[in-house]
């Protein structure tokens, strides 16, 4: 398992926030904070508290598996953020295409 200190999920963070289709001024809004503080967070220069994550968590209907899973060492309950059947199997590049699709699609 990697060091505390290299446990960075800000770009995971931004990648969920965008592909539910939220700007940081919506997300920000509805976790109630400011939008530097999301900012900061998805530039990995802060850390979320416990109560910003659950509230994250909650507002886009996931897991905190789905934020730390490539930090456990635990693979019971891992679960990806994609309902897709097959996607651990792509190759990386068919994963970045899929998720720019999804972001694409949830634009407003």
């Amino acid at each position: 398992m990697r060091k505390a200190s290299t446990i960075k999920i800000g770009k995971k963070l931004q990648t969920i926030r965008k592909s539910n289709g939220y700007t940081q001024e919506q997300l920000a809004e509805k976790v109630e904070v400011s939008v530097r503080y999301i900012s900061d967070i998805e530039q990995d220069r802060a850390k979320p508290s416990y109560e910003v994550l659950i509230r994250i968590c909650n507002i886009f209907k996931i897991s905190l598996n789905q934020i730390f899973s490539e930090f456990l060492t635990i693979t019971e309950n891992k679960s990806l953020a994609y309902p897709l059947a097959g996607y651990e199997k792509l190759s990386e590049t068919d994963k970045k295409t899929i998720e720019y699709l999804i972001m694409y699609f949830n634009k407003e």
